[in-house]
């Protein structure tokens, strides 16, 4: 669609929203936007970025072209849309997660087990690669997703900064425990996924072994013991 036919159907709708009912401006009914992000999510899941058009996002989320570009500009803005929702919804659940223990081998575990399962789901791994295709045409999206102002990371180096802080941990260098744990509970298993390797989701005992051996390591490394092995190495150097 043309810039000008753009602006005519977002005219257009404007003034037949308004008039409807006038509860929500044009474009910012988030019930509206919802249906169409779904819509999207399943035609590029299905059709990869690239083949899926804007035609076939409306007639799947059954909406028309006019309301289509009053939520989103092109298919780029709706696929970053698309990304962040299911990246925020994903932030929101290991949050929750993590809020709801206190002990801290209750707590790895716990996210370990939502980290794991969530990144070797086949939708996952299929947005991934979908993420991973785009990156050379849409470098910020790639950086903002894997390291942007909130993502995985973050939220537990918060979980880990306070338990550093009440003293049931010992490290100095927080940011290199957190990438350590990741690395640890991933087991491997998100990159033979990625790549087509392993072609369904690990088993649940499988994970179970993975996090505890990786809650194992880790806490040999970081926890308070009498000190940790990283102290005890550091006074032998």
């Amino acid at each position: 669609m043309v810039p000008a036919a753009k602006e005519a159907a977002r005219k257009d709708v404007s003034d037949r929203d308004a008039g409807a009912s006038g509860r929500f401006a044009a474009g910012s009914d988030p019930a509206k936007r919802e249906q169409i992000l779904e819509g999207a999510k399943r035609v590029f899941m299905k059709m990869g970025f690239d083949a899926a058009s804007m035609n076939d996002i409306t007639r799947e989320a059954g909406v028309s072209k006019g309301t289509i570009y009053v939520y989103f500009e092109n298919k780029e803005d709706l696929f970053i849309a698309m990304v962040e929702s299911e990246r925020a919804a994903f932030l929101a659940s290991v949050r929750s997660v993590l809020a709801g223990h206190q002990d801290i081998r209750e707590g790895l575990y716990a996210f370990g087990v939502t980290f794991l399962t969530h990144m070797t789901d086949e939708k996952v791994v299929t947005a991934m690669r979908i993420v991973l295709g785009v990156r050379e045409r849409m470098p910020g999206l790639c950086r903002h997703f894997f390291a942007g102002p909130q993502n995985l990371r973050t939220v537990l180096h918060g979980f880990l900064e306070t338990h550093v802080a009440e003293g049931r941990l010992i490290t100095d260098d927080l940011e290199l425990a957190v990438g350590q744990f990741l690395d640890l509970v991933s087991g491997s298993f998100f990159k033979l996924r990625l790549f087509g390797t392993m072609e369904t989701p690990p088993p649940r005992e499988e994970i179970d072994r993975v996090i505890n051996g990786a809650i194992r390591v880790f806490m040999a490394a970081y926890g308070r013991h009498d000190v940790s092995v990283i102290e005890k190495a550091k006074e032998h150097a």
